[in-house]
């Protein structure tokens, strides 16, 4: 495995085999002096979701061949990539990476195209563990002004034990910053509920007459 660190200020031409790119940007909220400890990223599950850090953010993008445009601060990443990012996690075929031009080139955008997956985590308001927005479709768009993530072609959205699925090639899925659901166009929705079980020796319910 080759591990490429993005140095933002200058990309690599170009990287195959098993690609690691790291980048940093700086949370305005509550910056830490300390540094933060490298973890072991391969062992990570694509679909797990990252505890929130303070201070800066870091973003861990895994691919088997990237290129860089240093002009255009554009990254291009292709073969099962894998991103890990304490704001969302995700997977697909290709990646399209946009970063800020200036001194904070932290992350703008990213692309995803094809065999697209993304989790989100959406807050329990009463404290308990959080809820998992788990998106598949074809194509998903990350902007990082407002957190949001859109998912195109035919998408469909897992929360918890419910199914949110497109019905039309031209429905659009958005899970937003706290991992709540929006979606524009026809969908069907599937709730799902365990049986409950009946305990022994309990009295059958009497029919209505």
């Amino acid at each position: 495995m080759k591990l490429i660190a993005l140095a933002i200020l200058g990309f690599a031409i170009s990287a195959f085999a098993q690609t690691e790119v790291v980048t940093t940007a700086a949370q305005t909220s509550k910056p830490t002096s300390s540094p933060k400890k490298k973890t072991d990223a391969t062992n990570k599950n694509p679909f797990g979701t990252e505890s929130k850090n303070e201070g800066p953010i870091t973003t861990e993008i895994y691919a088997d061949e990237a290129s860089f445009d240093s002009s255009k601060n554009v990254g291009v990443f292709t073969g099962h990539v894998k991103v890990f990012d304490p704001r969302f996690n995700l997977q697909s075929d290709k990646l399209t990476v946009y970063l800020r031009k200036g001194e904070d080139q932290g992350l703008e955008k990213a692309i995803a195209e094809g065999n697209v997956g993304v989790v989100r985590d959406r807050p329990d308001p009463n404290g308990g563990p959080p809820t998992h927005a788990v998106g598949r479709s074809e194509h998903a768009v990350y902007t990082a002004t407002d957190g949001s993530v859109e998912l195109t072609g035919m998408p469909k959205v897992q929360q918890g034990m419910n199914m949110h699925i497109a019905t039309s090639s031209e429905t659009v899925m958005v899970i937003n910053q706290d991992g709540h659901l929006n979606t524009h166009g026809p969908s069907r929705t599937e709730i799902r509920q365990e049986p409950t079980e009946e305990k022994p020796g309990s009295p059958a319910p009497s029919p209505k007459p």
